[in-house]
């Protein structure tokens, strides 16, 4: 167990922490370039696992930097669009042992979920893996367009929580988690690399069983 003042609630990013989505996002934004002409090459899952846990504005600034304001934002709605309909059809792949995890968790902790995606996205999440009896609440990017800390900080005034912890797979979760004064556990199995400062590390869902 970790040696400190009891949780009274625990924050979860979404991509590399509770589910892997990537083969299917490439599906999807697959099916954007086609209905465009100036996306020079095809998408690869190697592509959007380079950009996961970006803000999403950033992810097609950094993927397309070569495009106009306009093409750039015209490509990230289509791709919007597609990436809700495919995951609301295929899901993404939920990391092992999560359901009886979160089973666990839930006994002593209140759940939620901050993540820099879309709106709609947790709620595809939720619905489709029939993960919402896990959680509480939730807060994303594409509500308000703000950075991911002011979100976590959203969630623990909104839900009057005392003391979260919030868990992660990347160096902008840890740097978010700190700006908002919460305690960071790094989730390794996701698709950050060389992730330190954090309270505690992970290497698979379940461990969360054995530390707190």
């Amino acid at each position: 167990m970790i040696s400190t003042t009891p949780f009274d609630s625990i924050i979860f990013d979404l991509d590399g922490t509770l589910w892997d989505s990537t083969a299917n996002v490439v599906v999807a934004w697959q099916r954007a370039k086609e209905q465009v002409d100036y996306i020079r090459r095809d998408i690869t899952r190697d592509d959007v696992r380079s950009i996961t846990g970006l803000a999403y504005d950033v992810i097609f600034e950094t993927l397309f930097p070569y495009l106009d304001d306009d093409k750039r934002n015209e490509f990230k709605g289509i791709c919007a669009k597609h990436e809700l309909d495919v995951l609301y059809k295929l899901g993404g792949d939920l990391y092992p042992e999560l359901a009886s995890t979160l089973t666990y968790l839930q006994q002593k902790y209140r759940l939620f979920i901050v993540s820099n995606c879309q709106a709609g996205y947790i709620e595809v999440f939720l619905g489709k893996q029939g993960m919402d009896q896990y959680f509480e609440g939730h807060q994303c990017y594409g509500t308000k367009g703000q950075p991911k800390f002011r979100n976590i900080l959203d969630v623990v005034s909104d839900y009057s929580l005392q003391n979260p912890v919030y868990i992660g797979d990347t160096n902008g979760d840890r740097d978010s988690a700190a700006k908002a004064g919460v305690p960071f556990i790094f989730a390794s199995y996701g698709f950050g690399k060389d992730v330190t400062g954090g309270i505690a590390t992970i290497d698979q869902v379940a461990d969360l069983k054995n530390i707190l």
